[in-house]
């Protein structure tokens, strides 16, 4: 059978996304038959690759999943489920194991126990790591590697979800398109169980850490099929992406600060000091809006690692000093120029606390859900932990669909193929509503917020809907996420974490609890801008 007879059987449950979720839910759900689909070759594409930091597990001497849960919802703004987080706190260690068990050769010292990093709203050293700073990259090689040695998981590369499907009040697949074939009909790949795990939206702003890929895809198809969706306006910024000219940003790991790299401006004055007592292991939005509020100013940001690692970082943080050799920067002797680039997104399609969204046949996972752990912040190192943690919470609930033990065949002529998959990326890069998009996210739905950008947006976003060329399925969704940031942070006419509204810079209690939306509640708003 080939992708063009118009419907696919998955065989089995279907996972849309190939980031450390969706493996690891695949790799949960064996020997039961699954299919993985992924834009890119395996391991290109997925922000789960570029995670510096670690997996966040309470698993140190005096640690408990207690203390990670109450810094959690610290970090978090008051609007944590702290049930919710106790119970993933809790499973941290077993799904550190099952890493473990898969190969990702975590750091340890010479008896054997994990080498832990302190990161920014830890009480203590909590954060599981590897290589200093390579822990999303090794994390990721290991469950590929196990994943490509698992028959009961069919890989399916240069192909690209563009809709749900749905029939009897249920999802029922995915329509999907093979990687540039922009306007090729999309071929329907059935499945009893749909998993939908591709990922955030930080690609949605001209400035981010994240791949060219994750702009908002999921949230919007899901979006668009009517799913609820829960607290969008909570983008996190991370404060320390290397300002180097470069799309996207190179992440300078929060766990340098950990390690006690300092943030200086041109004139160099240590800001922080004067911000919060944590100075810069305050949590990720506050310090996101000091560098933020400095370079309005016409100030230069700088972070500064010379006294606190000098050469070490060559060894201790390999990624990062990579990134400053690429630049011209040698972190050793040298100040690193950072800015605020949008990173995490906290919201996403809201699911239960076993990652069921509102629409029957669906589950959620990763970045692309809502689970309730972040609240308004992240925690650092809180996300690959969600990841895990959920993955392996949907396997569990889904296995009864699929109890066969299988290995299954390849779809014929849906196959990676390099030179388009590198065409469709500059096109997706080049096209100038996608760029207009960007610069709008950035511009009015950004660090900073208020009543006037957010309805700015919101117009311009219409606007682009109504005029750009050759709209496809993948843009609509691109806009369809945007538009529910824009919408939810017009509604939430507070502060609170990632959401910073100038025009209301304090928190408010009545917005003690989590936004939900529809696309059509969204669009209504948008259409009274």
């Amino acid at each position: 059978m080939t992708i063009y007879d118009n419907v696919l059987n998955a065989e089995g449950a279907l996972i849309v996304g190939a980031g450390l979720a969706g493996l690891f839910c695949a790799l949960k759900l064996a020997p039961r038959p699954v299919t993985v689909l992924s834009p890119k070759p395996l391991g290109l594409g997925a922000s789960s690759s570029w995670a510096q930091g670690g997996v966040a597990a309470a698993v140190g001497q005096g640690d408990s999943a207690e203390a990670h849960a109450r810094d959690t919802d610290i970090a978090g703004a008051g609007i944590v489920d702290f049930e919710l987080a106790e119970s993933v706190a809790a499973e941290a260690a077993e799904r550190i194991e099952d890493l473990a068990k898969w190969g990702t050769p975590f750091d340890r010292d010479e008896n054997g126990q994990f080498i832990l990093s302190k990161e920014a709203a830890h009480s203590v050293n909590r954060v599981v790591r590897v290589s200093g700073d390579r822990a999303g990259r090794e994390i990721m090689a290991a469950l590929i590697e196990e994943v490509r040695n698992t028959p009961s998981i069919r890989i399916v590369e240069g192909i690209t979800a563009v809709d749900l499907a749905r029939a009897d009040g249920r999802v029922i697949g995915v329509y999907a398109r093979k990687l540039g074939d922009r306007y090729a009909e999309p071929v329907l790949i059935r499945a009893r169980a749909t998993v939908l795990a591709a990922g955030g939206l930080g690609g949605l702003y001209a400035v981010t850490t994240n791949p060219p890929g994750v702009r908002g895809h999921a949230m919007g198809m899901a979006a668009r099929a009517g799913a609820l969706i829960a607290d969008s306006e909570f983008v996190q910024f991370h404060p320390t992406a290397m300002a180097v000219g470069q799309d996207p940003a190179p992440l300078a790991t929060e766990a340098l600060r950990g390690e006690g790299a300092i943030l200086v401006n041109d004139l160099g004055d240590r800001f922080m000091l004067d911000v919060h007592k944590d100075a810069e292991l305050a949590p990720r939005d506050i310090v996101a809006r000091a560098n933020f509020r400095q370079i309005q100013e016409g100030r230069k940001v700088f972070l500064d690692t010379r006294e606190a690692l000098g050469s070490r970082i060559y060894d201790a943080f390999p990624t990062v000093a990579n990134y400053c050799k690429e630049a011209g920067i040698d972190p050793a002797v040298e100040m690193i120029p950072v800015t605020p680039a949008a990173h995490f997104h906290m919201g996403g399609v809201k699911v239960d606390d076993r990652g069921r969204s509102s629409l029957a046949g669906l589950w959620v996972c990763g970045e692309a859900s809502c689970t309730g752990l972040h609240g308004a912040n992240r925690l650092a190192s809180n996300s690959l932990l969600e990841a895990v943690v959920f993955g392996a919470r949907i396997a569990e609930d889904i296995s009864g669909l699929e109890p066969i033990n299988k290995s299954l065949p390849p779809y014929l002529g849906i196959e990676w193929d390099e030179e388009k998959g590198e065409e469709a990326e500059r096109m997706l890069r080049n096209l100038t509503a996608v760029q207009q998009l960007r610069h709008i996210m950035t511009n009015y739905v950004g660090v900073e917020r208020s009543e006037e950008s957010l309805i700015t947006a919101l117009r311009k976003i219409r606007e682009l809907e109504e005029t750009a060329r050759d709209v496809t399925r993948s843009y609509l969704n691109m806009t369809v996420s945007a538009t529910l940031v824009a919408a939810a942070a017009l509604q939430r006419t507070e502060s609170r974490g990632g959401h910073y509204r100038s025009d209301y810079p304090e928190k408010n209690p009545k917005f003690r609890d989590h936004t939900t939306l529809t696309l059509t509640e969204a669009l209504r708003i948008r259409d009274a801008c």
